[in-house]
């Protein structure tokens, strides 16, 4: 039985895929953090949860999964530049299926930032690198 957390992060880590293979990006995916990173890499970081029981009204609930969509070593101009074009062709190809996480459910992207100095800091420290990245939130919205 696929829970509504596991939903949304099969949602979000499918929508990676899928946009990076129609973009000609050979994305590595992962549902949660990986063991090593070559990018371009994307992966599952956090999820959180809000719930909601407003009267007379089914319980609400929604999930935001942030990922992690690692770029280079670096934020050189064309890291940047493929990073840019990554995320805006991102956020309309999520936009075109709102129900990825489910019929009774809607997806969208609601938060991107840049981190220029990403760490990955559960690797063992000589594993660790400075990288390029970018954090996208999507959100999961279900009632009932």
């Amino acid at each position: 039985m696929t829970t509504l957390r596991g939903a949304a992060r099969t949602a979000a880590v499918d929508l990676l895929k899928d946009y990076g293979a129609s973009a000609g990006v050979k994305l590595q995916t992962y549902r949660a953090r990986p063991a090593s990173i070559m990018p371009p890499t994307a992966f599952v970081d956090v999820v959180g949860e809000a719930l909601a029981y407003p009267a007379n009204v089914l319980p609400q609930r929604t999930i935001r999964v942030q990922v992690v969509l690692v770029h280079g070593l670096f934020d050189s101009g064309e890291a940047v530049d493929q990073a840019d074009a990554f995320v805006d062709g991102f956020v309309d190809w999520v936009t075109s299926d709102v129900h990825a996480a489910g019929g009774n459910t809607t997806i969208g992207v609601v938060e991107v930032e840049d981190d220029p100095t990403f760490v990955p800091e559960w690797m063992a420290p000589e594993k660790q690198r400075t990288y390029f990245a970018t954090r996208i939130v999507l959100e999961v919205y279900a009632a009932g």
